[in-house]
């Protein structure tokens, strides 16, 4: 009887058990592909902030996840939420011709916009750059880094003057040093270089384009800082932002170093070293023309909810970006439209069949929020004005899962996340992964940066636990050598280019796959009461245990 009493009681544990935890939905990968189609078609115009790609994309977000059941999860307006939240933005744009003259002593010669040098559009407010023979200096890496001892400025003044500055950190080709071997720090990232000089009152800032360091080709730099400019709204964006930011092509550099009388290889290696100092290229200067039409306009990050059912106040966060980089210069067949099938409509994709998933489950313990943003391709903005600003707060965020330009092919035997950054989140991942007989690989390509490059690094600065997940490359279907290949010709063929389009031939099942184990993490954290961190090392934990209080 005893025995029969035991079976019961095991039986009906189990049960209960089983309903507590939902068993993790499959994912249809039909779905994903016409979301992917629908988002990244011609009618939706390359999704730029603040145009008519924007309206329809904000629209089909909202329908997809009033139709999967959601409620509305942004700005409360009259006692209420709405489905989005407001994102006042600086908008810049060249209007006009672009004049560039450089002059070496004995001649001069005009540069084409897109082609030498690729010129962003002013973000410190003037209406006019208007410059003449602005003298150029080389700055090395352009660091400054105290806690390094570090700096590579010596004192050199650069108020107007332009600052010629190298992509990456002084250790990216030996591989060793003060920054961390090849894994990229922040002050490599190009967005720091920007920050520096007009910290320093340059009158601009030239960035030597290289692919290995910058880890993309020239098309991609031209396409991405030819068009449209945003901002968050700045007090003080003269702080910010020179007059002109621009980058500059590696070939043009070297000839212009040679006609400075300097060897531009021998200088590179000496900005390696700690003792560099800045060098004038005498002789060179360029002078500029141009005009910006600069405004405030509005941009929509979209955001969705599940309520929690026990802990409503504690929220975990999948996120990605709607945006792409809309209507550009043309490419070689004349295709003016910039579509991001992978970049980022496959994040997107993700976004709400996770969302439509969680709808049809039983309620999580937690709230789980799904959050849309904007104007990631100008700077991460979307997101940096969600965790400045945030809807629910972050001291009580669990965690974020970022999605951002999944692999559309067949299922991989691993996963990447962006960066090497150490959290108790990451740990969870790869535990979970187990069970999907996946393993974690670590981030192939720590120089490019990419910790810095996603929507997970605004709430990573915060202190919350984030990530931004990665589709594997050891394909099942072909190994590793068929994921690199499907890897590297993205990236040179169709990254921040026109042809990132839908392919009817897509199978999108290693997604499906995946969205599996992003939904069994989230879900543990939703059900769960603990409180993911940083590893004891990593720099945002002080951030994050500032607020520990918050969450006892």
């Amino acid at each position: 009887m005893k025995k029969v009493l035991l079976v019961t009681l095991l039986a009906a544990a189990f049960a209960a058990q089983a309903q507590s935890t939902p068993a993790t939905p499959q994912f249809d990968a039909q779905r994903l592909s016409q979301h992917v189609k629908v988002l990244a078609s011609d009618a939706f115009e390359g999704r730029g902030p603040h145009t008519a790609g924007e309206t329809k994309t904000v629209e089909y977000l909202v329908e997809q996840f009033k139709a999967a059941g959601l409620q509305p999860g942004g700005d409360v307006v009259n006692g209420k939420r709405g489905w989005t939240q407001d994102v006042p933005l600086g908008r810049f744009e060249i209007k006009g011709p672009v004049k560039l003259t450089l002059h070496d002593g004995k001649k001069s010669e005009s540069f084409t916009q897109g082609e030498q040098i690729a010129v962003r559009a002013a973000m410190n407010g003037a209406k006019l750059v208007d410059f003449k023979n602005a003298p150029l200096v080389f700055v090395g890496y352009g660091t400054t880094a105290p806690e390094r001892n570090w700096d590579d400025f010596k004192g050199v003044e650069l108020q107007g003057k332009l600052a010629v500055v190298l992509i990456n950190d002084a250790d990216f080709e030996t591989g060793q040093g003060d920054f961390g071997g090849k894994a990229m720090t922040y002050y490599g990232r190009w967005t720091y270089k920007y920050e520096e000089m007009a910290r320093r009152g340059a009158l601009g800032t030239l960035i030597v384009h290289e692919t290995a360091p910058a880890s993309y080709g020239w098309a991609t730099v031209k396409n991405s800082n030819t068009n449209v400019m945003y901002d968050i709204v700045r007090k003080a964006p003269r702080e910010a932002h020179a007059p002109m930011e621009a980058w500059i092509q590696r070939d043009v550099t070297v000839d212009l170093f040679k006609r400075a009388g300097l060897d531009f290889e021998a200088l590179k290696k000496q900005a390696q070293r700690r003792d560099f100092k800045p060098v004038p290229l005498k002789g060179i200067t360029l002078s500029a023309h141009y005009a910006v039409d600069a405004q405030v306009i509005k941009s929509k990050n979209v955001a969705a909810r599940i309520e929690g059912s026990k802990r409503p106040d504690e929220t975990v966060i999948y996120s990605g970006h709607w945006d792409h980089l809309g209507v550009g210069l043309p490419d070689a067949k004349g295709d003016r439209i910039y579509n991001g099938a992978v970049d980022n409509a496959t994040g997107i994709a993700a976004l709400l069949e996770l969302a439509r998933a969680y709808a049809k489950a039983p309620a999580p313990q937690r709230g789980v929020a799904f959050l849309a943003v904007t104007a990631e391709e100008k700077g991460l903005l979307g997101s940096e004005y969600y965790a400045a600003n945030p809807l629910y707060p972050l001291e009580k965020t669990v965690g974020v899962i970022n999605m951002d330009a999944l692999s559309p092919y067949g299922p991989a035997r691993d996963f990447t996340i962006s960066g090497s950054a150490k959290l108790d989140l990451l740990d969870q991942l790869v535990a979970k992964a187990r069970q999907y007989d996946m393993t974690y690989a670590p981030d192939p390509k720590p120089e490019a940066g990419h910790f810095f490059r996603s929507d997970h690094f605004p709430f990573a600065k915060r202190g919350v636990p984030a990530i931004s997940f990665g589709s594997g490359e050891d394909l099942i279907d072909g190994g590793k050598t068929a994921g690199a290949k499907v890897e590297e010709t993205y990236v040179t063929d169709h990254y921040h280019q026109p042809s990132d389009e839908w392919n009817a031939q897509w199978p999108f099942t290693g997604m499906a796959r995946d969205l599996g184990l992003l939904y069994s993490l989230g879900r543990d954290l939703a059900d769960g009461s603990s409180w993911p961190n940083w590893a004891k090392d990593a720099e945002f934990r002080a951030v994050r245990e500032q607020t520990a209080a918050q969450r006892k």
